[in-house]
């Protein structure tokens, strides 16, 4: 487990029932695990005065990001459905950050990008880090390589200290080998992986 304290947050990133879920849509395999650690992570966390934040793909029904509408994904966390929601074994206690609501790529918990441009725009989680005096981040959640890699390297780029859970985390593997990939990209980063 790691260390936490007052500067240090919990970032719980898209542990929801369309990954975490073997019957959701995009099931990440083993994503049912990290439940369990993040829900540990999180009783350590709140036990040493740290701030945990949750983040939620929350899609509209059609958004480029979907294969149905030209992207590379099955459908999946549309907004106010099943898949979309937590797992229900999750605790959830903290603050929320929702992603691609607009229809725009959500990977990082920092930043969306416009499917069609490229455009990039953050989020309100770095003002709100700052905000609350937050230097370090610890990060569990789904998937390495996509929505965790992509938050890793945006907090190492806006200058947090950051840990990744290893065994909190699951990869999708689209191409074999990604998630061995993710990791060398978040070490390589900065990051390190407890």
């Amino acid at each position: 487990m790691a260390v936490y304290d007052p500067k240090t947050a919990l970032l719980i990133v898209d542990l929801q029932n369309d990954f975490a879920d073997p019957n959701g849509s995009l099931y990440v395999r083993g994503g049912h695990e990290v439940v369990p650690v993040a829900n540990a992570e999180h009783g350590s966390a709140r036990a040493a005065g740290s701030t945990v934040v949750y983040t939620q793909d929350w899609h509209p029904e059609h958004t480029p990001h979907f294969e149905q509408d030209g992207g590379i994904w099955p459908v999946h966390c549309v907004h106010d459905t099943w898949g979309a929601e937590f797992h229900p074994e999750l605790i959830v206690d903290g603050a929320v950050i929702k992603k691609g609501a607009d229809g725009k790529d959500g990977y990082s918990a920092f930043s969306v990008r416009d499917p069609r441009t490229g455009e990039r725009e953050g989020t309100e989680l770095g003002d709100w880090l700052r905000d609350w005096e937050i230097e370090r981040l610890v990060i569990t959640g789904l998937a390495t390589d996509y929505c965790v890699v992509e938050t890793v390297a945006d907090a190492r780029m806006l200058g947090f200290e950051v840990d990744v859970i290893a065994g909190g985390i699951r990869a999708v593997d689209l191409n074999p080998g990604d998630g061995d990939r993710a990791m060398r990209r978040m070490r390589d980063a900065g990051a390190e992986v407890v």
